[in-house]
């Protein structure tokens, strides 16, 4: 029997240790952190800042609508890389880039905003894990050309930025392709431009960037300060490359957009505005049917097949995957990296030189990924900073007025629901009053939290999602007393009638909850703007509604089923039997319980 009280009581128990925590953790981040004790609000209830960006573009070249929507694409990602939510970006007129962020940005999110977009081509001169893992530091001077020992290494694919390791060509798109298979060796700096079997090279001399690009192969711009900084680099951590300074006539040590893999690349050999077109698509065979490979089309203008072909001739001299067969010696560098925002974006190697300025990429993309690739890649045929026009504190579109008259609806709506709950359940509705109040207070606290870890700002379509939750929270704890209820009516004892209910209920309550989940999921992923926010606090409080239902409402029922007004069934308790119309039932023998027949009078005065 003591087993049987504990339980409900650990329930119980175990969700005041998760409100404590969730408490402490508010107020330890408020006095030691930058943590509030009230959400952040959205754009929309807080009102913020408002940037026009003008793009600015080198000659007398135009911007595309295309070109317009991938750089409003590209500082959409830079806001969020800064941590910045709710903030909207949009195109104003064809021309311009419109960004609006709640709150004053700091100097850091401004710069991140305003800085050149351009596209670059780096040959690959080493790569590594970008997760932090145990390595020997480099000890390599400075000048000098680094050997295998000294150099950083892990396993990691040399033949692009995807995890999976599927493998990147560059070919000449009018020749058959082959996509060679590649290992995924323990990846170091090569001591010199071709296979050695010497364990280091002889000092090289300085290099210098051309337009070609064939010095920009050489090892030895990895100095040891650029070992250091390559040793250093931890690409999980998203303010890595925060104060990166991206010289294309210098090495860059930066990582690839996955975070992945971090890479040591040498100077810019080609531009990005020298890709004339970039296309996607499935590859036709040497007949000229269509496969189900899919390619990426790279067509240079003149100046860039030029500087293509030097590049690709100087850089098939270099280790080739398909040489490579022991994990200890150097991998692949014929690779050339392309760098969007100082990130890798794609880094294939050469497969034959490319001397027509038409060049394939293949690698196991999907169609759409291919395509999103492309887009990037031949936004880079567009050079383009962007110049700040102006910069206005904006007001909150709905404001404090509106936001009351939300949570003003929101309170004549838990009202209702829980005038409902004392007519229809008598005291037990208080269990539902409680539930509720609950409820809300683990809603607050959390968002409360992320707000401080994830910068989340309550928008008013989350402030619809919340109210809208009550009805669904409400509706669990009606499942959940309708079915003691059902098994009242059928004759069981009032502790027998809530575990079997329970039993019954929860399997409802799982499957309703996992429905209205799995919508929010998918109309969070798919929706964009303000209707993520409501999707956002609907997945929430569905969450924290199972964790209510199966913490506190049943624990705190089956509590209640002890004491003698619930277990007499008092008039007022809203478990009585006999309002309920609850069966008659004898004990039949063996556990059974049976239907007793009614007592009829007869005419004898006899009764049967």
């Amino acid at each position: 029997m003591a087993s049987t009280h504990a339980s409900p009581r650990r329930s119980l128990l175990g969700l005041v240790l998760i409100v404590v925590a969730m408490v402490a953790l508010l107020a330890g981040a408020h006095q030691f952190g930058t943590a509030g004790f009230a959400p952040k609000l959205g754009l929309d209830l807080e009102g913020g800042t408002q940037m026009i960006l003008a793009p600015k573009v080198t000659g007398n070249q135009s911007v595309s609508v295309d070109q317009l929507n991938q750089a409003r694409d590209i500082i959409v990602q830079r806001v969020d890389a800064n941590g910045v939510s709710g903030a909207e970006v949009t195109t104003q007129g064809g021309t311009d880039i419109v960004v609006s962020i709640p709150g004053t940005p700091t100097e850091e999110t401004l710069n991140a905003i305003r800085r050149s977009s351009q596209l670059q081509f780096r040959p690959v001169l080493a790569t590594a894990s970008g997760i932090p893992v145990p390595t020997p530091t480099a000890t390599s001077s400075a000048g000098s050309t680094p050997s295998p020992s000294s150099s950083s290494s892990a396993s990691a694919s040399p033949t692009g930025p995807a995890v999976s390791g599927r493998s990147s060509s560059t070919t000449a798109s009018r020749s058959k392709v082959r996509t060679a298979t590649t290992p995924s060796p323990s990846v170091t700096s090569s001591p010199s431009a071709t296979p050695s079997a010497t364990p280091a090279a002889s000092p090289s001399p300085a290099p210098t960037a051309t337009g070609g690009g064939v010095d920009a192969t050489n090892p030895s711009w990895a100095t040891a300060e650029v070992q250091a900084q390559f040793q250093a680099l931890q690409c999980n951590d998203p303010k890595a490359l925060a104060n990166i300074v991206d010289d294309p006539t210098k090495a860059l040590v930066t990582c690839d957009q996955n975070g992945t893999t971090k890479y040591i690349l040498g100077p810019v050999v080609v531009s990005g505005a020298r890709i004339s077109d970039a296309i996607a698509g499935y590859q036709s065979n040497s007949t000229g049917q269509v496969t189900s490979t899919v390619e990426i089309r790279l067509t240079f203008d003149s100046e860039g097949a030029s500087q293509y072909s030097k590049i690709s001739t100087a850089m098939m001299q270099l280790p080739q995957p398909s040489a490579i067969t022991d994990p200890a010696t150097p991998s692949a560098r014929n690779q050339l990296a392309a760098t969007l925002d100082s990130q890798v974006i794609v880094a294939p190697y050469f497969q034959s030189a490319i001397l027509d300025g038409q060049a394939s990429i293949t690698g196991g993309f999907t169609l759409t990924e291919a395509k999103s690739l492309a887009q990037q890649l031949k936004f880079g045929a567009l050079p383009m900073s962007f110049t700040l026009e102006t910069q206005q504190t904006i007001s909150p579109t709905l404001g404090s007025e509106q936001l009351r008259y939300g949570l003003l609806a929101g309170l004549v709506g838990l009202f209702l629901v829980l005038v409902y709950s004392l007519f229809q359940y008598r005291v037990l509705g208080f269990v539902t009053m409680a539930s509720i109040l609950v409820s809300a207070a683990m809603t607050y606290l959390s968002i409360t939290l992320l707000g401080w870890s994830h910068n989340y700002r309550l928008d008013m379509a989350g402030v619809t999602g919340l109210i809208v939750a009550i009805g669904f929270t409400a509706d669990s704890f009606i499942v959940y007393f309708e079915r003691v209820r059902d098994e009242l009516r059928e004759g069981r004892s009032l502790a027998s009638a809530v575990e079997t209910g329970w039993g019954r209920a929860k399997r409802t309550i799982l499957a309703a909850d996992g429905v209205n989940f799995l919508a929010a999921v998918v109309l969070y992923l798919l929706a964009s703007a303000n209707v993520r926010g409501f999707a956002f606090t609907l997945g929430l409080t569905t969450l924290l509604d199972l964790l209510i239902v199966f913490l506190f409402t049943h624990p705190t029922v089956a509590l209640l089923a002890r004491r003698p007004f619930f277990r007499d069934g008092h008039t007022w308790s809203g478990l009585d039997p006999r309002r309920l119309g609850a069966k008659p039932t004898r004990y039949a023998g063996r556990g059974r319980f049976v239907t007793a027949a009614p007592r009829v009078a007869t005419d004898e005065g006899r009764t049967a």
